[in-house]
């Protein structure tokens, strides 16, 4: 037995071709691709679920239990469909980051934070005045369609501008910005709302830190949220949010999360 196996084996290597090799290239990117979409997020259980329904369904087989491998094969025509719905969020992404202009990750500069200085000051000046505040950073996935929605700025960063645009007289002041390569893109702009009913009942309803999860949720943009009650900080990313950032936290997040 142990001789046939090692045979098969052996038999299996000489008939290996280039051809296989890519294959196992592009299955393992395609994997690997959608791991790191799951990962941390609510996802991954339903992913752990739909593994052990799989499992369970080589056991029946192998183990010849027919009524249980029935049972199990006719949920399974209906597999596609439930990971259609149960991980539309996570497929739209991945979708959109194969469809963004660039493959490759920018690099964060060495010279980030001096970059972003002006961000910085800004957001502690509008958070100590309790100003609210929505950033958007635009990441690999093109943001240009909720662009498109507000008024084209398109201005080096600077904390005054930053300031003024978010001052409660400003009539730009309700929508969000979008920050491309350190440049305002964008001000006044309508970012999607998430389903409210998925967030769970802790999550308190604030229009901003909602536009903030939507955007991140479709795409992989890092969005930056001065509460106007409290003038905490919050960062949303991947559909997650952080509440309660100070300004070293933000630092860190953002030289994380931005490419």
């Amino acid at each position: 037995m142990p001789g046939s196996v090692w045979g098969d084996i052996v038999n299996a290597l000489r008939g290996f071709t280039l051809g296989d090799f890519i294959d196992i290239l592009m299955v393992s990117f395609i994997l690997y691709s959608l791991f790191r979409l799951i990962k941390d997020s609510k996802a991954y259980q339903m992913a752990i679920g739909l593994g052990m329904v799989l499992l369970l369904f080589l056991i029946t087989q192998w183990g010849n239990l027919y009524v249980s491998h029935r049972i199990i094969d006719s949920f399974i025509t209906y597999l596609i469909i439930a990971v259609i719905i149960l991980f539309q969020g996570e497929l739209r992404r991945f979708l959109t980051t194969l469809g963004s202009q660039s493959f490759r990750k920018r690099l964060v500069a060495p010279t980030f934070v001096e970059e972003y200085d002006d961000l910085f000051q800004a957001v502690n000046y509008l958070s100590a005045h309790k100003i609210g505040a929505l950033i958007a950073f635009e990441n690999e996935v093109s943001l240009q369609s909720y662009a498109d929605r507000g008024s084209k700025i398109d201005a080096v960063f600077s904390k005054d501008l930053l300031v003024s645009l978010f001052y409660p007289h400003s009539p730009l002041h309700d929508g969000a910005v979008i920050v491309r390569e350190h440049k305002i893109a964008a001000a006044g702009c309508l970012l999607p709302l998430p389903a409210t009913h998925k967030l769970g009942p802790h999550f308190q309803t604030r229009t901003r830190h909602l536009a903030a999860m939507g955007l991140s949720q479709e795409t992989d943009a890092v969005v930056v949220v001065v509460s106007e009650e409290t003038g905490t900080l919050s960062l949303a990313f991947q559909g997650n949010l952080e509440r309660g950032l100070d300004k070293e936290q933000l630092k860190e997040r953002l030289k994380e999360h931005l490419r």
